[in-house]
């Protein structure tokens, strides 16, 4: 079975070299009205230098909300795994009215493009701070998180079961990094039946003392903007997975650029992003940052088709017919 992979993708190989296909040809997704790509031959080649690699120099590095989730449902804001917990009966209305004035104070900071991240970093701090602050203040119970997260409106982006699915069948590893509260993000990857084996996530986690209830947070915090930092600590993480040497990251912040900067002997990335708010402003900061930009697409058929591409032995039509 490998050896006929093998042998597919040198003949691939073959018909990419004396018969040249454009990237949306390798994978039609990347035809789709939300996808942007400033260089497209560039992601042509590394997708191509991916799939030489097959699953065995696979991972995937990604953010949660918004990247794995969607950012809105019918012109609502989808819930951040902060969000569930502001939602919910498991905080006071006092508690909620407050995180919701953080919220104004600091989400526009956070996008404004005309803020550098070195600005942007210590109000980042700031605001995960007092946020934590908030919730440690009422006493969350452990107990209650699975209902909550049952009853809230977590909603992956459109294709979550094909994408994880698919690299837990070719045993890709898959690292979630996250600025939100990993006790939530596992307890809706885990409701919804693909917290599988390759899957390891990193974030923010609830400590609780010996009654269930919330007294602080684990290990150093992570925000939007210091990944690169947090990437770094899971050095060692990466360095079990030394072999893993090609990437495709996803993420829906600048700041999740830095995600893969713990992985030591990088071959070939690729970096997917979500610009999911301030389109306008913010497109050509993307397109200089990221390989692949979709526009409001709520979907993962642009991963999903590079993926399927990369692990599936399907042929590539022979094009030089059309010549």
């Amino acid at each position: 079975m490998q050896s006929s992979r093998n042998l597919q993708k040198l003949m691939d190989l073959s018909t990419q070299l004396f018969c040249p296909v454009s990237h949306k040809q390798m994978v039609p997704e990347l035809e789709k009205s939300t996808v942007r790509i400033r260089e497209p031959e560039r992601v042509k080649k590394i997708i191509s230098s991916i799939r030489a690699g097959g699953a065995s120099k696979l991972q995937v590095i990604t953010d949660f909300d918004m990247t794995l989730t969607r950012f809105a449902n019918k012109g609502k804001r989808s819930p951040t795994c902060h969000n569930i917990i502001q939602d919910s009966n498991l905080i006071s209305e006092e508690c909620r009215l407050k995180l919701e004035d953080l919220f104004k104070t600091y989400y526009p900071i956070e996008i404004d493009p005309s803020r550098s991240i070195e600005e942007k970093f210590p109000r980042m701090i700031e605001w995960w701070t007092k946020v934590h602050e908030q919730l440690v203040s009422q006493r969350i119970e452990k107990s209650k998180l699975a209902k909550t997260v049952r009853e809230s409106d977590a909603q992956l982006r459109d294709g979550y079961n094909i994408f994880f699915d698919r690299l837990h069948q070719y045993n890709v590893p898959v690292f979630i990094f996250s600025a939100g509260v990993g006790d939530i993000l596992e307890e809706i990857i885990r409701q919804i039946g693909v917290y599988h084996r390759n899957v390891t996530v990193v974030s923010n986690f609830m400590d609780f003392d010996e009654h269930g209830l919330l007294k602080g947070f684990k290990g150093e915090m992570i925000h939007v903007y210091n990944k690169r930092e947090g990437a770094l600590r899971n050095t060692e993480h990466f360095q079990q997975l030394g072999e893993y040497s090609n990437i495709i990251l996803l993420g829906d912040s600048l700041g999740d650029l830095s995600m893969a900067d713990g992985v030591q002997n990088q071959e070939n990335t690729l970096k997917i992003g979500f610009l999911n708010d301030k389109v306008d402003q913010l497109l050509d900061k993307y397109l200089a940052s990221y390989d692949i930009v979709l526009v409001s697409d709520e979907t993962l058929d642009v991963a999903n088709g590079i993926l399927q591409y990369v692990l599936d032995p399907v042929p590539l039509p022979n094009y030089c017919e059309d010549n």
